[in-house]
């Protein structure tokens, strides 16, 4: 399927966080870097995603800031661990958005709304939505891309999802290996 949506150097990579790059805590937060632990293989698969993609964008949210589980200055501290070991590994992330925010509290930056998106493009002007893949474990990353415009791929997980994406995968390495079909 992915080889008919004609991906090409043009596109951009929107990817969300937890259960994307970093295993997903189930009953908490994200809180120290020696918490953060990279999926299996995505580092390598980020540097091959790099080549695929104008722009590779994540989009998280990250609750644990307004609950006072972690200041933002902590939570950019572990965005900027995680990102010195991607580009270590030649991979490179184009930015990072996070909605601090509890659920259905102001300002209403969280996944579903496409806010963080506007605010990607608005960043990089060259950012096509309508040429855009939205990668997420939930709900709500996939009705976040859809609600733009975008491709959407299911990352395959226990969490329980009911919208439909474009397509499933179970890692970083199966979009890489679709890209290179």
């Amino acid at each position: 399927m992915i080889n008919q949506w004609k991906i090409d150097s043009s596109w951009s990579l929107f990817l969300d966080r937890d259960g994307v790059i970093n295993e997903r805590i189930w009953d908490g937060y994200v809180l120290d870097f020696k918490d953060f632990i990279f999926k299996p293989n995505t580092v390598e698969s980020l540097k091959s995603l790099t080549h695929f993609f104008s722009h590779t964008i994540i989009i998280t949210n990250q609750q644990c800031v307004s609950k006072n589980l972690i200041s933002l200055s902590e939570l950019d501290e572990i965005h900027h661990q995680m990102l010195r070991e991607i580009n270590a590994k030649g991979g490179e992330i184009t930015g990072i958005y996070a909605a601090t925010e509890e659920k259905n509290k102001t300002p209403f930056r969280r996944k579903p709304n496409i806010t963080m998106g506007l605010e990607a493009q608005k960043q990089f002007p060259t950012i096509d939505l309508s040429k855009s893949i939205m990668v997420g474990d939930t709900d709500s990353d996939i009705q976040f891309g859809k609600n733009l415009g975008m491709k959407t791929i299911l990352m395959k997980s226990a969490e329980i999802n009911t919208i439909k994406a474009d397509l499933e995968i179970s890692n970083l390495t199966e979009l890489v290996d679709f890209l290179m079909k």
